[in-house]
């Protein structure tokens, strides 16, 4: 297998991702696993992954350097890279420019490691420090006009350093680069698929949770979705699903999810509306955090009442199963990866938890999620929607959440989604949606004076939702949006389009 060290970078699983996707077995371990800890496993290759820090700081995390005497291949990724750098005897300093997005990499040398990517490709930066002189023993592989040290290699040990990030979508050559290391270098077979890992997965349900009975936090978007039937195939009738309308929900949508899941799958279901509940207790709260944190207590709070209530007809629930995936922990912080914001079934979740968490899918990114829904058998209009929060429209709805607030959100949202099925582009774009970010502005209507919300639209195109690009909607389609959601949805006067990508931005609001 190959390891991953982890030094708190928000794209470590995204590595792992890129090694798992080429067929190749890894793991991820923090950069406090022991020496003996990482002998034990044997891997046939290590990974040294990016993260916040700066490799000269006090307290700067560090892997123990026998790694580099295990006689195997090392690639370091950004802060990994200048990890290597530092314990060799190179210099790194802090840039007097930071350095973000897309940059031209020129190669400099033939090398295993950029084996047919071609001299010029772009790459992704996101750094602050970089290194200004390799140690003594290695060479310099490939510059951009910024980096003076963009890559560099020592043959003799089979180690290797890059400065940019080729996990991500946006370095054009990434996955070459990443596959040129496991086959190249590490030569590595092509032995692991996602068929084997559901199959895994389910045995392992089986036999962690036996005859107990579970819960499942089902929201009728792709990851609840999935976990509910992995667990449903582990678990028969010892499932029970519950769908809580928290009031949050785009148009129409409980009744949707109530109905594809009592028509599609044969599963107990229990569909608990509790939108008042959910809005009280949202009332005057503005903090993006807060409101994360709101939802997801009243949450596990309605599934507890739900177990007691269910006590005489089923017996004691012991596991609670939710759809969490790898985004959603990584964002919320882990040992080595700072908070970027509380996922409501992670970070949101209370102290006092009156269940075992199942989450089969934690592991695993959105299109690794879907793959696994296709080897379960569920049907594609399923499998191919697009990504909703757990927290629905109130993280869509900046500042206090309303039903008025909520009733804009809700039809402007509608019209932006109809207009993207009649455009023929609803299977071309990952994801989209309409927002509230609570600014009012003048204009004029009717040759009056009005003083009304803003919309935002949102479009983007990703794969894993680590990172994403603004979309390129046609012009003539965002001016029917447009022209739509100002004539047909009460006190909106103005929309606008947001081009930012992820990083610096991220795909929600809040």
């Amino acid at each position: 297998m190959i390891l991953i060290i982890d030094f708190g970078a928000q794209y470590s699983q995204l590595i792992a991702r890129r090694v798992r996707e080429a067929n190749v077995y890894c793991e991820i371990i923090p950069y406090t696993y022991t020496i003996e800890r990482i002998r034990e496993k044997t891997p046939k290759g290590i990974i040294l992954s990016g993260g916040p820090a700066s490799v000269y700081a006090e307290n700067a995390p560090k892997i123990d350097r026998e790694i580099f005497n295990l006689g195997v291949p090392v690639l370091g990724i950004c802060y990994g890279g200048q990890f290597i750098a530092q314990e060799f005897g190179g210099q790194v300093r802090k840039a007097d420019f930071r350095e973000y997005g897309r940059t031209k990499l020129n190669i400099l040398s033939d090398d295993r490691l950029f084996k047919d990517i071609g001299q010029n490709s772009l790459c992704w930066m996101s750094h602050t420090d970089f290194i200004e002189r390799a140690p003594e023993g290695f060479e310099i592989t490939a510059n951009t006009d910024s980096c003076p040290v963009c890559a560099m290699r020592n043959e003799e040990k089979e180690i290797y350093a890059v400065q940019f990030h080729p996990e991500v979508e946006h370095t054009e050559k990434g996955r070459e680069i990443i596959s040129n290391f496991l086959f190249n270098i590490c030569k590595m077979n092509k032995d692991w698929n996602i068929g084997d890992y559901t199959k895994y997965s389910i045995e392992r349900i089986k036999k962690e949770v036996g005859d107990k009975k579970a819960l499942c936090a089902l929201s009728g978007g792709v990851d609840s979705s999935v976990a509910a039937v992995m667990v449903h195939k582990a678990l028969g009738s010892n499932l029970i699903c519950v769908f809580v309308d928290h009031g949050l929900l785009r148009k129409d949508e409980g009744d949707q999810v109530e109905r594809v899941f009592r028509e599609k799958f044969n599963m107990n279901l229990i569909r608990v509306n509790a939108q008042e509940r959910f809005l009280s207790k949202l009332a005057g709260v503005t903090e993006p955090e807060k409101k994360r944190k709101i939802i997801g207590e009243e949450f596990i709070r309605v599934f507890e009442e739900e177990k007691q209530k269910l006590k005489k007809e089923f017996g004691h629930i012991d596991y609670l199963v939710q759809g969490t995936i790898y985004p959603d922990v990584i964002e919320s912080g882990t040992s080595t990866a700072s908070v970027i914001k509380s996922h409501h079934n992670v970070g949101g979740l209370p102290d006092d938890v009156d269940f075992e968490l199942l989450e089969p899918l934690r592991q695993l990114f959105k299109d690794e999620v879907r793959q696994v829904g296709r080897e379960l058998g569920i049907p594609e209009e399923i499998v191919e929607r697009q990504p909703f929060p757990g927290p629905g429209l109130a993280i869509r709805c900046l500042g206090e959440v309303t039903e008025d607030k909520l009733k804009i959100i809700r039809e402007a949202d509608f019209i932006f989604r109809d207009e993207i099925k009649k455009a023929g582009l609803q299977n071309k774009i990952w994801q989209y949606f309409a927002a509230l970010p609570n600014i009012r502005s003048v204009g004029v209507m009717g040759d009056e004076r009005t003083y009304s919300h803003t919309v935002t639209l949102r479009a983007v195109n990703s794969t894993d939702g680590m990172t994403s690009d603004w979309a390129r909607i046609p012009y003539e389609v965002l001016e029917k949006v447009s022209t739509r959601i100002v004539n047909e949805v009460d006190n909106v006067n103005r929309i606008v389009y947001d081009i930012t990508s992820k990083p610096p931005a991220t795909i929600e609001y809040e």
